[in-house]
Formats: C-alpha cells, sequence, structure tokens
C-alpha cells in the first residue's frame, strides 16, 4: 500500500539519498513503491545486487528510518523480511542528526577556547597546543622552524555562529 503523505515520501527519498547516494535512493524510491517488500523484490525494482541491497537496508533499518517485519515464506519456507519505510520518522531523525552536530560543534569550540595552538606556516606540519610548543621550545616538531600563536577568533567566532543558528532551529 502506497503512503499518501507526499511531503514526507520527498522528505523519506532526500534524507537516504544524503546518508549514501544513489544506491539509499533507488532503495528508498522502492520502498515507496512497494511497501512490505522483500530484499529480493528490492533488488529486483531497481537490478541492484542483493547484498547491496541488504547493506543499505540494514543501515537505514539502524538509523529507524524503515522496519522489517519477519514472515515465513510459504513456496519457499524459510523465514524473510519484508521492509516498509517509516515516514513518520525522517523528522526525528533529522532532529536526532541536528543534536548531534550540535553536540560536535560545541566540543570543537570548547576545545579551541581550551588552549593556545601554535604554528610554524608550513602546511604540512600540524597545529600544536601550547603544552606541547613548550615541551618543543617553540620549535615545529617536524620541520624545526619556529611556532607563532595562531588567531583561532575568526574560527570560535564561525563556531559561535552556527551552534546559536543550529540551537534556535533545534528550539523551534
Amino acid at each position: 500500500m502506497r503512503s499518501t503523505n507526499a511531503g514526507s515520501d520527498d522528505s523519506f527519498v532526500k534524507i537516504a539519498s544524503l546518508i549514501g547516494g544513489e544506491e539509499y535512493f533507488k532503495v528508498a524510491k522502492a520502498l515507496l513503491s512497494t511497501q512490505d517488500a522483500t530484499d529480493e523484490e528490492i533488488a529486483g525494482a531497481t537490478g541492484m545486487r542483493i547484498n547491496i541491497i541488504r547493506k543499505v537496508l540494514y543501515d537505514m533499518f539502524g538509523k529507524a528510518l524503515i522496519t522489517g517485519i519477519r514472515v515465513k515464506d510459504e513456496k519457499k519456507g524459510w523465514f524473510v523480511y519484508r521492509w516498509r519505510a517509516k515516514n513518520d520518522q525522517v523528522e526525528n531523525f533529522i532532529e536526532t542528526q541536528k543534536k548531534k552536530i550540535l553536540e560536535r560543534l560545541q566540543r570543537r569550540l570548547e576545545y579551541e577556547e581550551s588552549s593556545e595552538f601554535y604554528h610554524c606556516g608550513n602546511n604540512e606540519c600540524p597545529h600544536v597546543k601550547f603544552e606541547h610548543a613548550i615541551e618543543h621550545f617553540f620549535k615545529c616538531p617536524i620541520c624545526k622552524n619556529s611556532l607563532n600563536v595562531i588567531d583561532n577568533s575568526k574560527l570560535k567566532e564561525a563556531l559561535r555562529y552556527k551552534i546559536d543558528q543550529l540551537s534556535f532551529d533545534i528550539n523551534q
């Protein structure tokens, strides 16, 4: 039975595509056109190999975007899964991803605010925290050039801006 909520259908397909590209897009479209489809039916509809279909289905199942119902195949005598899109979970998935991104941005901001960073100016060399720079007498551990303090105020400002934007969006 096909869902009639076109908006969430579109969101479901878009999210699937963003997660895994063309393969996920094809599987999502197949799930929307045939609810309760087996992996073999999806493979037939998409022309994709069964192992790819199963990988995509298990990943989407793990992300709670689809549900699988185990049923006995009367012809073959073994159990198969019938897969169905959980269109109502698309918004929850998006909110969860936003919260994860917000947490990562907050951790990065804390990291940037926690220390001074130094760099020698050589693109191949890493940024060095103050504690490490002092151990090396402010010489780059790789190229031995002098280390200079990095002004990360613009990065911190950008992180704060994105954190504020995302926090506002989540709390709407």
